[in-house]
This record gives C-alpha cells, sequence and structure tokens, in this order.
C-alpha cells in the first residue's frame, strides 16, 4: 500500500507526456518502410481484424437503416409535392375547361340573332328565379353597364326576354314563357303579326293572329318591332302545335340552361335620325 501510492501519483504526473511519446513513435513507426515494421504493421492488422469485421457490421447495418429512413421519408416529401403539383394542375385544367365553354357559348352567342347595328351589353347570369310562378334570370349587369328596363335579352340562339328590374350591378330578366311576359312577333312566312304570351310552360302562345293567317308547324317567328321598344327580326321559336285558338311556339333558346346573355341597347329614335338624311337625300 506504501509503495502503490507514489507509483501512482507519477503515473498520473507523467501520463500525459507518455501517451504523447507512445504517439510520436506511432508516428514514427508508420513513416519506416523496413519490412520488420511492415511485418508488425500487418500482425497487428491481422490481429484487429475480427474485432473491426465485427464492429463494422453492426455500424453498416445501421448506415442501411439510417438510408433507407432517408429514402422513405424523401419518398414521401416527394410524394407529397407531387400531389400539391397535382392538385394546382387539375385547378387549372378546370379553368381552362371553364374558359374553353365560356368561349363557346359566347361565340354562338354572337351567331344568334339578325347582324344588329346597335350597341349590346353581354353578362352573365348569376341566378335563376325559375318556379312555378315566376319566369326570371338575374344577371351581372347594370345601370352602371348602360342597362336600361325594357331592353331585349339575347341568348344563345335567339331572344330570351326583356330587362324588368334594373339595378346599378345586377339587372333581372323577365324570360319569355312568363306570366307577365308579351311580345309583338312576326311569322316569318307570311308576314302575319301577333302577340307572343307566355303563361309559365315551357311553350308559350301566339294570341291575336289576323282572321287570314294560318300559321303551320315548323314556321319561324321572330320580333316585329311594334312599339319601337325592340329590333325586328331576332329569332323568337319556331311554331309547335297549329290547332285552331291554340298556336303554340318552342323557343329557340334553352331556358333552362342560360349562361350568358346579351341586352340589346336599341334606341329606334337613333335610327330614324339616322334614317332621315338618308331619305333627304334620295330626294331629286
Amino acid at each position: 500500500m506504501g509503495l502503490a501510492a507514489p507509483i501512482k501519483a507519477l503515473a498520473q504526473r507523467f501520463a500525459f507526456l507518455l501517451l504523447v511519446g507512445a504517439a510520436l513513435g506511432l508516428i514514427l513507426l508508420s513513416r519506416i518502410d523496413r519490412p520488420a515494421v511492415e511485418r508488425v504493421r500487418a500482425v497487428t492488422a491481422d490481429m484487429f481484424e475480427p474485432v473491426l469485421s465485427a464492429v463494422s457490421q453492426p455500424i453498416a447495418f445501421v448506415g442501411n437503416i439510417v438510408g433507407i429512413v432517408d429514402d422513405l421519408l424523401f419518398a414521401h416529401e416527394e410524394n407529397v409535392r407531387l400531389r400539391v403539383e397535382n392538385a394546382r394542375l387539375l385547378q387549372w385544367q378546370d379553368v381552362a375547361r371553364r374558359l374553353e365553354q365560356d368561349n363557346a357559348s359566347l361565340r354562338r352567342l354572337l351567331s344568334a340573332g339578325p347582324d344588329l347595328s346597335h350597341s349590346f351589353v353581354t353578362g352573365r347570369v348569376i341566378a335563376d328565379g325559375g318556379g312555378p310562378f315566376v319566369r326570371t334570370a338575374l344577371i351581372n349587369i347594370g345601370a352602371k353597364d348602360g342597362v336600361k328596363k325594357g331592353q331585349a335579352s339575347i341568348g344563345e340562339g335567339g331572344y330570351v326576354g326583356r330587362v324588368a328590374e334594373v339595378g346599378q350591378r345586377a339587372a333581372r330578366i323577365l324570360l319569355l314563357t312568363d306570366l307577365n311576359s308579351r311580345l309583338p312577333v312576326m311569322i316569318q312566312e307570311g308576314g302575319h303579326r301577333a302577340v307572343l304570351a307566355g303563361d309559365n310552360s315551357q311553350q308559350p302562345r301566339l294570341e291575336y293572329l289576323p282572321a287570314g293567317a294560318k300559321p303551320q308547324v315548323g314556321q319561324m317567328v321572330v320580333t316585329s318591332g311594334d312599339g319601337g321598344q325592340f329590333p325586328a327580326g331576332i329569332p323568337v321559336g319556331e311554331i309547335v302545335s297549329a290547332s285552331e285558338g291554340n298556336v303554340r311556339l318552342r323557343p329557340f333558346v334553352d331556358l333552362g340552361r342560360l349562361d350568358f346573355l346579351r341586352v340589346v341597347q336599341f334606341d329606334e329614335t337613333r335610327l330614324d335620325t339616322e334614317e332621315a338624311p338618308r331619305s333627304a337625300a334620295r330626294k331629286p
């Protein structure tokens, strides 16, 4: 016991220096290329090979596990990113389809009706007032766009109705099938004039036909322009029933599937003022 204590104190005091010396010796031995040193290094490597091999296997296994986890995390993140991108692409696809449908509707709308010389504004139907007692549609244009009460509205194929109520940003269209709708019309074959009266059915009826009129199924009916409120010649529909006292019309426009509507800004006084100089010029 008495001798061990001084030895332990000396070992603790000079341990650092011994370790530094051993490290320097190993460095010097590693730089020596003599065969004896090489044999020593080879024998040392052979001695520690089983230990290093045994230790390296768990390390390699853990490394593989870490790699697999990294791959799974990357795949999960990539899957999330692809889902977000796919949802964004589907959204743009829906937008493109709606734009394509709107474009097709507008092209069909521009081809509806005669070649009118007056101006018009186009609006989208934002609400449908269809029901057992009313046939109306609400569009997203109003007084600020030049819409006025009583103006005619045209859809894909022809006449739809007239403006019944006007706000600053919206207007209500009274459809031609509504019970309160009365429209001056003319049978294109023969020029017989009548009044198209709505009765809340899908096929309004022709009233006040002249005595000599003989309407036939398939004949086309257009606006007559009587009263100066609507322009003449707008297609309205075709006769589908021509029994005595009950002449029914099928509208050209599918009133159950309204999308875009044109409001015709018709001004008969402007047409009269334009026609007056022409008439004066024709006089000798």
